[in-house]
């Protein structure tokens, strides 16, 4: 039972992070980038707090020997920096290039770092199997479907192209956090990564954009979402979810997000793609599948 709650609950993530892309998109008609990714890490940052302090009430409740750890530990502080850094990069990304390409698209682009992960490893000296560099053969083959395909490099899509480098920020991210998580209370790390995204953000903001209280109620709602439900709340249901459910299932389950990401363009958007894109996305996201799922392990004789 409490497995197949974990798995719902991963489910509701994925979708939580689909519909996300929506509403980045939706709120790029009334705010710019640096003023709606400020504006959703801070409220990201903010709704973690609580959290924090509930877990930290329950860990002590229950008796628990593992430690919270302090905010003011130096490898928790600068890997929260570090990782709000690469998260700034990666987000401003794909928030510039959900302006000029669709929802759905900038989801399976953006979902790409699940293959670039494995790949990054090798710079790391880490094993990497024939099967991802399969997986990167049909992921290849399904981006030029999705992007290239009857008009060829000439014409790519300015925010194709800000997905793809978005996507390889977020491989850094991934490896930043593989990096610095063991090491310190996860929940903390995330909170201060969103309040230096914020802070950084917030400086850009100031230079390139002239935001208005006006236009950024006027977006309230998509900020709101962002940054309360895929920030906050879908991190929060990952944590929780993730103790009691295999990590394989789990990973499987939130690589739904890209698929959610088109279900809810083509529903709330109107998007709509041909079916040479359809095949795109469709082998990406068995490339996306294929590099998730567990080896066999070679019998002993």
């Amino acid at each position: 039972m409490k497995q197949l709650r974990a798995n719902l609950l991963l489910l509701l993530t994925a979708m939580i992070w689909g519909a996300a892309f929506v509403a980045q998109s939706v709120a790029m008609d009334n705010i710019g980038p640096f003023t709606f990714l400020c504006s959703r890490s801070i409220l990201g940052g903010l709704i973690l707090l609580p959290v924090i302090r509930f877990m930290d009430a329950r860990r002590k409740k229950s008796g628990s020997e593992s430690e919270p750890g302090s905010w003011g530990s130096k490898t928790l502080l600068v890997g929260g920096i570090l990782c709000g850094a690469v998260l700034f990069i990666a987000s401003i990304l794909q928030q510039m290039g959900i302006q000029y390409t669709t929802a759905g698209k900038a989801g399976f682009i953006t979902a790409m770092y699940m293959v670039l992960v494995p790949i990054a490893g090798l710079f790391l000296h880490k094993r990497v199997s024939p099967r991802i560099f399969g997986a990167v053969v049909v992921a290849l083959v399904g981006m030029y479907l999705l992007c290239l395909y009857g008009t060829g490099l000439g014409s790519i899509n300015r925010g194709d192209l800000l997905e793809m480098a978005c996507a390889v920020g977020f491989t850094f991210h991934i490896l930043v956090i593989d990096h610095f998580s063991p090491r310190v209370d996860g929940v903390r790390m995330s909170c201060i990564q969103f309040f230096v995204c914020a802070g950084l953000s917030f400086v850009f903001m100031l230079i390139f954009e002239e935001p208005t209280w006006d236009s950024i109620l006027s977006a309230a709602l998509p900020i709101c979402y962002a940054g309360l439900l895929s920030s906050g709340a879908g991190y929060t249901l990952q944590i929780v979810a993730q103790k009691d459910t295999d990590p394989t299932i789990a990973s499987l389950l939130m690589s739904l997000e890209s698929v959610f990401s088109l279900i809810f363009g083509w529903v709330l958007l109107h998007e709509a793609m041909n079916a040479v894109e359809l095949v795109g996305c469709g082998l990406m996201f068995a490339a996306i599948i294929w590099v998730q799922l567990p080896e066999k392990q070679k019998q002993q004789v």
